[in-house]
């Protein structure tokens, strides 16, 4: 269902309206004729309808919503389509219209399409990205008292009384959803994607901005991709700053008063930033920005609201990118997610720490970025429906200089059996196939399972490659995914994955292949299933397309999770509760717990992370 600019909206006025307009259009015709007859008409009869007209004009126009000073948001409720496939999550959804600053139809560059196949040479366009940062946000249908935006004192002493307030208030569609984003120079954002030849000393990161962070169109494929290929594209995983920051722009909620936000983000591309100075002696340099970055937002009216706790960002690199603890030039990373600052925010990275509070794990982009609801369920039957002649596959690459590394392992035992497809990962250098998008698709859609042990760090961006092509992840680390993206996949990972101790393939040799066959063929349908249903989760839809969609994906996943943190950190304030204390060394077993069970209390994975 489309949704439309307001530009694009039928004018619609009140009965009566029209035939007022032809009466006054009449009343001028006459008055013309009269002053043809030499009859004299007052000077302030002629203003006297004149006013008149313009008043009428003026209502048609407001009630059209073309003329309302105060920027209120429109809301419509799309309906619940029936009939749909039962393992998508799907509910009404609130489509607020923005009345001013509405981002334009499309980000989309005019970029080359890029053709994945297996040999495939030809040089995509670098083109970049120049669109604004910050354009403008929908306003809140609550504005702020006399038309301010500056914090003032709130029921009960609480400067975010009013959100919470908002979020009771059932009239109020976007109520307890608000998204403030905050205000930053372009430097923290937009200079980079204008800088991107800076931004890798070994990618070209310049053809990975276009199409806001999701990179070329890819065609072709040799048919790993649907239909002519629309929705796919050549996405880097460390696209994903922009990538969310382009998706929250066009939040249906966002809103220009703090105090109505259930939340704030701030739009720092944190992974772009650091990735220029990773393989530099300057530390200073890889920290200049986030120091600037918090000295900056302490100084700002929302920060103080909370100190922080109710702002948000994301950086698309894992967690270890950002906690280098001193300045030792041989120390990997910046300092960002331990400063004091940074430690009250919400982090958003594509793999956190098993050991600290302020990171939450979040999906690697995959490829696929679905423009509506039906391209969606196309792929999920294309993937459900197809013939798997392989049992399971593997890509990867030996890694002899790690002690902790299995892939040498499954290399072997892939290598040695007919039930598997290898696809050999290269180190560097464009003849990786790893890289490809097609040759990964390709090798996850011919096998029932996809072997992935830890790599470089502890989980993959080819775990969602892997969910996305149907095929069921084996896991053998829990770090890999189970105790990262617990907003994402379920809690019991046996409905989705198999699980095989790294020991059980390092220590005991003991056979992938018969593990897998003891799997029951019933289990194997129902994990599959499981699978499916899970795409929606793990991919970052396109919402440029302007159609409506009413499934959840990776983004409003995340975002509804931030603001249940935030609302619930703030009642708890309201109500005087005192706030559940958590030890960092537990942190990756907390989302684990059931109730009752307390993070002391003895896990089966308490040695993998001790």
């Amino acid at each position: 269902m489309k949704r439309h600019n307001v530009g694009e909206l039928p004018l619609s006025s009140p009965a009566g309206d029209d035939r007022r307009l032809l009466a006054t259009e009449e009343a001028e015709d006459k008055m013309d004729k009269y002053d043809k007859g030499r009859v004299r008409c007052s000077r302030l009869c002629f203003l006297f309808a004149l006013a008149a007209t313009v008043s009428i004009l003026a209502r048609h126009c407001y009630d059209a919503g073309l003329g309302r000073g105060d920027s209120a948001g429109v809301v419509r409720i799309e309906a619940v389509q029936h009939g749909l496939p039962p393992s998508v999550h799907r509910e009404r959804k609130i489509v607020p219209i923005a009345r001013s600053g509405e981002p334009s139809e499309s980000r989309h560059s005019t970029s080359a399409p890029v053709d994945d196949g297996d040999d495939a040479s030809s040089k995509p366009s670098a083109s970049r990205s120049d669109e604004s940062a910050n354009r403008g946000k929908t306003s809140s249908k609550q504005g702020s008292p006399s038309g301010t935006h500056a914090h003032t004192k709130q029921r009960g002493g609480h400067p975010f009384e009013r959100a919470l307030a908002a979020a009771d208030d059932k009239g109020d569609l976007c109520g307890g959803q608000y998204i403030y984003v905050h205000e930053l120079p372009a430097r923290f954002n937009r200079d980079m994607i204008q800088n991107c030849d800076k931004l890798s000393p070994w990618t070209d990161m310049c053809r990975y901005t276009t199409n806001g962070g999701f990179g070329p169109l890819l065609r072709g494929g040799k048919g790993a991709f649907q239909g002519n290929g629309n929705g796919w594209y050549d996405t880097d995983e460390h696209a994903l700053d922009i990538v969310f920051h382009e998706r929250i722009k066009r939040y249906e909620c966002l809103t220009d008063d703090p105090s109505l936000a259930a939340a704030v983000f701030v739009p720092f591309y944190a992974g772009l930033d650091v990735a220029r100075h990773l393989w530099g002696n300057n530390v200073s340099a890889r920290d200049d920005l986030a120091l600037d970055l918090v000295s900056l937002l302490a100084k700002s009216p929302e920060w103080r609201a909370m100190g922080g706790r109710d702002h948000f960002f994301v950086a698309g690199r894992t967690t270890w990118d950002f906690r280098r603890k001193d300045d030792a030039h041989a120390e990997w990373g910046s300092r960002l997610l331990n400063l004091p600052a940074a430690k009250n925010m919400t982090a958003l990275v594509v793999e956190a720490s098993p050991w600290h509070l302020n990171d939450v794990a979040i999906p690697y982009p995959t490829s696929f970025h679905p423009a509506s609801d039906e391209d969606l369920f196309f792929w999920q039957d294309r993937v459900r429906a197809l013939n798997r002649s392989y049992l399971f596959s593997f890509a990867g690459v030996p890694r002899p200089g790690d002690a902790k590394s299995i892939e040498g392992h499954l290399v072997d035992q892939c290598k040695a059996s007919d039930s598997c497809s290898l696809l050999e990962c290269s180190t560097t250098g464009p003849d990786n196939k790893c890289e490809s998008p097609a040759s990964v698709m390709k090798l996850f859609q011919s096998s029932t399972f996809c072997l992935l042990p830890r790599g470089a760090t502890d989980t993959r961006r080819h775990a969602f490659d892997a969910m996305l092509a149907g095929c069921i992840p084996v896991f053998f680390h829990p770090g890999s995914a189970y105790v990262q993206y617990t907003w994402h996949l379920p809690k019991t990972h046996t409905d989705y994955s198999v699980y095989i101790p790294e020991d059980d393939v390092r220590k005991k040799n003991e056979s992938v292949e018969e593990r897998l066959r003891k799997i029951p063929p019933e289990t194997v349908r129902a994990m599959r299933d499981a699978v499916v249903g899970l795409i929606p989760s793990v991919t970052y839809g396109d919402a440029t397309s302007r159609l409506e969609t009413t499934v959840k994906d990776v983004f409003d996943i995340a975002v509804a999770a931030v603001i249940n943190k935030v609302t619930k950190l703030r009642r708890g304030i309201v109500e005087g509760r005192a706030e559940e204390e958590r030890l960092e060394r537990y942190s990756w077993k907390y989302p684990l717990l059931a109730e009752g069970q307390k993070a002391e209390d003895h896990h089966e994975w308490d040695p993998l992370f001790n």
